[in-house]
């Protein structure tokens, strides 16, 4: 097997991360964040709630507990209103689908990992154990 430096893995993984960024998944996460950011509604809506939300920290901060719940309440209407729109749902529907691939990608690389060190130990793949057990076991032997 051949040996590797933490920078050279390093490299390996930003070249992955390029590879990555230029599959169709990436291409549409980034043509539905255009389109989101484009949106005027739901522009106007996140500054809404940004201004509602600095005002939700002064009325906590100054123990004005009837104020901050009606806060709260506007805030989660507008945020009920722009989960609505379309756009948004599209939104959140790739990045589901580039979340799916990141833990993919990760849990295949993970796999790899913990297998390539059973096999390098004389371990059992099946059985997910390294070749490095103590044959000397530690404990009660009745």
């Amino acid at each position: 097997m051949a040996k590797y430096t933490r920078k050279d893995v390093l490299e390996e993984a930003k070249k992955l991360a390029e590879m990555l960024s230029g599959t169709d998944e990436i291409d549409r996460f980034k043509q539905v964040e255009a389109k989101l950011n484009e949106n005027q509604k739901v522009q106007k809506l996140i500054q809404k709630i940004k201004t509602l939300q600095k005002q939700a920290v002064n009325f906590q901060a100054y123990g004005k507990q009837e104020a901050l719940k009606k806060v709260d309440e506007e805030i989660d209407r507008l945020q009920n209103e722009i989960d609505e729109i379309p756009v948004v749902q599209e939104f959140k529907e790739t990045q589901v689908v580039v979340n799916d691939v990141l833990q993919l990608v990760s849990g295949t690389i993970a796999r790899e990992v913990t297998n390539s060190v059973i096999e390098s130990t004389g371990g059992d793949v099946l059985a997910g154990e390294t070749g490095a057990k103590s044959s000397n076991k530690i404990g009660c032997s009745h």
